[in-house]
């Protein structure tokens, strides 16, 4: 799936966002905010700096955060709102069992109950340890990596269910490259002094959390080492992160032979059944070459290594769940050292952020209905449809592009499906035992619940029904295979969209979002596939050739922004969102430009023109400060490209931009090679 914000691995439990301060003028309450901006700088230098200016000098970031921006500000009202909820239901200590009251309840309860989390420590946790320790062979040592990859422990490769890129109706399994406690597999294989410095306190945050499990400090700091041998060894092996960008490059579908064939010291029918599932008959493997290496792997190291690299993995994805020493340790590297984050979120805050992230939908449906109106559902979907109608009409007019191309990108364009706010179907957690007990065990039972749940979907059809975010989340997404554009009601709210404000701000907010997610549908990635969400090729070649000549362009663009020092954003790696930026923006200003037509002009609003109060409402989205360890993170590991280049890089490609704000060739903020696609 494509989101809108950013997908940081699991590592990080963070958000991006942008606040509002004082209004626009002394009687607007809804839109544009002139307390925000920072008007000495001219609109036509630095966009980003003119509107959010003011905003950023007013909005350092909190202590307990790696950045701050617009994201953060609705995440966090968002979070209060589901506290309230979870306060209440675990107060109920009469929910009926097994509801969903009485889940979210408990699971809230046994986050919050720090004497219990304190006194049990890692005794939940120590039949998963004996069993590790008790591992005879390579057929022990492949069932324990199963049994662990069941409760959602990132060991040797990562296994799931998929839809079929190729037969879009049906679900097939999927495996793909894994095991890494780093972020990504280049933090392993850089040789700056960056990369160096981070391995190395990598290495030592191992040996201080064995060191917790009760391992002497010498053999901690030797176990360490081991652990950083074996995950150098799967990242060498592992594909880039823009090499796993092209669909293409990983879809490879494999019956029970070619398992076989692929990885003969892999026994792929006795993984199967200890996963639970034996009678999985085809596997995505997303990358054959990391497949043949780890083949060899589990003998070159010995068994006692293995064990090693095991214990690591169960007490590093546990670590959040356990007493107060491995928080501490968990977040002095995750949090401090990689973000930047200077102390811990309020145990209140992440124990709602766990519960969403558990139960969800079951949060979520008391959500929505204590706080998502059905008219702001039923205009979010008005403008959805607006947006489709506007992006059809800039296709048919492409100049760049032929009849038979056009033909299929409308054939695309009319079969997508909007999802509003929520679900229709909500969904059941009938399965998922939660009671007030060891909270480890309710989150290890929640992963397991999820496991079981998506491998319960191998083999069937695919339920389209189904959602990829839970309604609270200040997000939206496109997935290809499934052609669906998606809005959270988390969104849905000011500053991206606000009922009370005029078009010309919530074009420039949700509007832009919108497009953004339809774009996803014809960028780099999602261009490779159909109206049916299968992964096929539906341009010619002279079209396929026009697209790549202007995404290149974009490519080029965004490789020359300076993150710091000699840190660029990495063109390839943001294609995607880049293209997703330009075309959603461009296609939302055509749509609020065609509203207009047949009515009076909007006046200006303290000044500011409706075009302008437009473009400025969707670079306030983007406000942003941000520490710089987390930036240099981001511009590793995400294809979102940071807040002030999704200001600057579009509007600078955009002539509707240079016409509202009477920009000239020459300024900063005019392009003389623009980047043109939509």
């Amino acid at each position: 799936m494509y989101y809108l914000r950013f997908g940081l691995p699991a590592i990080l439990f963070l958000t991006l966002t942008l606040g509002f301060a004082v209004p626009l003028g002394q009687d607007s309450e809804h839109g544009v905010y002139l307390a925000d901006m920072d008007t000495k700088v001219s609109a036509c230098v630095n966009f980003n700096q003119y509107a959010n200016g003011g905003w950023m000098a007013k909005n350092p970031i909190p202590a307990a955060y790696p950045s701050w921006g617009t994201f953060n500000e609705l995440a966090e009202r968002n979070r209060d709102q589901l506290h309230e909820i979870l306060e209440a239901a675990a107060k109920n200590t009469n929910a009926p069992q097994g509801s969903n009251e009485q889940k979210i309840g408990d699971f809230y309860a046994s986050c919050m109950d720090t004497t219990q989390v304190e006194s049990v420590g890692t005794k939940p946790l120590d039949p998963e340890f004996a069993r590790i320790s008790t591992i005879q062979d390579l057929t022990g040592l492949q069932a324990e990596i199963a049994r662990l990859q069941r409760y959602d422990v990132n060991v040797l490769f990562n296994f799931g269910s998929q839809q079929d890129r190729k037969n879009n109706e049906q679900v097939i399994g999927g495996a793909a490259q894994g095991g890494l406690g780093l972020p990504d597999r280049d933090y392993y294989t850089k040789s700056d002094d960056k990369s160096q410095q981070l391995r190395e306190q990598y290495v030592a945050h191992v040996a201080r959390m064995l060191e917790l499990l009760g391992d002497e400090p010498a053999k901690a700091a030797d176990e360490a080492k081991t652990v950083m041998s074996i995950e150098t060894k799967l990242a060498e092996a592992s594909m880039t992160r823009v090499e796993r960008r092209d669909p293409d490059k990983t879809y490879h579908k494999m019956d029970a032979a070619q398992l076989r064939a692929l990885t003969p010291n892999f026994a792929w029918d006795g993984y199967l059944s200890d996963l639970g599932f034996p009678g999985i008959a085809e596997v995505n493997v997303a990358q054959p070459s990391f497949f043949e290496a780890v083949n060899g792997l589990p003998k070159s190291a010995p068994l006692d290594d293995w064990k090693t690299y095991l214990r690591w993995h169960l007490v590093n994805s546990t670590a959040p769940a356990l007493s107060e020493k491995f928080v501490e340790e968990d977040f002095n590297f995750k949090g401090k050292i990689l973000t930047g984050t200077k102390e811990i979120l309020p145990r209140w805050k992440r124990c709602v952020t766990a519960t969403d992230g558990e139960l969800g939908f079951a949060l979520g449906k008391v959500y929505v209905q204590k706080y998502f109106p059905l008219e702001a559902k039923a205009r979010a979907d008005q403008m959805v449809h607006y947006l489709i109608a506007a992006l059809g009409d800039d296709i048919k007019t492409l100049p760049w592009m032929g009849s038979d191309t056009k033909q299929a990108a409308l054939a695309k364009l009319e079969a997508f499906t909007p999802k509003i706010g929520y679900p229709d179907k909500w969904r059941d957690y009938s399965a998922y035992k939660v009671d007030r007990g060891p909270y480890v065990d309710n989150v290890m039972n929640g992963e397991l619940f999820e496991f079981n749940r998506d491998l319960n979907k191998i083999g069937k059809p695919v339920d389209r029904t189904e959602w990829g975010m839970t309604p609270p989340t200040v997000n939206a997404y496109y997935n290809p295979p499934k052609n669906e554009i998606v809005f959270p009601a988390g969104i849905l709210q000011p500053p991206f969209f606000d009922p009370k404000a005029d078009d010309a701000v919530n074009y420039g907010g949700i509007g832009a979002v919108i497009g953004h997610e339809m774009t996803h549908g014809f960028d780099d990635q999602g261009r490779k596939f159909d109206a049916h969400g299968n992964l096929k090729n539906w341009w010619t070649e002279e079209d396929l050739k026009n697209f790549q000549e202007r995404a290149a362009c974009v490519e080029k663009q965004f490789d020359g922004y300076v993150v710091m020092d000699d840190l660029h954003q990495n063109g390839k790696l943001v294609l995607g969102e880049s293209i997703a930026d330009l075309g959603g923006l461009t296609i939302a200003f055509k749509a609020y430009e065609k509203s207009l037509e047949g009515k009076p002009r909007p006046p200006k609003v303290d000044g500011f023109t409706p075009e302008q109060r437009f473009f400025l409402a969707y670079a306030h989205l983007w406000a942003q400060n941000a520490r710089p360890e987390y930036e240099r993170l981001r511009v590793n590991v995400d294809p979102h490209p940071l807040g002030r280049f999704r200001v600057i890089g579009p509007l600078s490609n955009m002539p509707f931009f240079t016409q509202a704000f009477d920009c000239k060739a020459g300024d900063p903020m005019v392009r003389s090679d623009r980047c043109v696609i939509w």
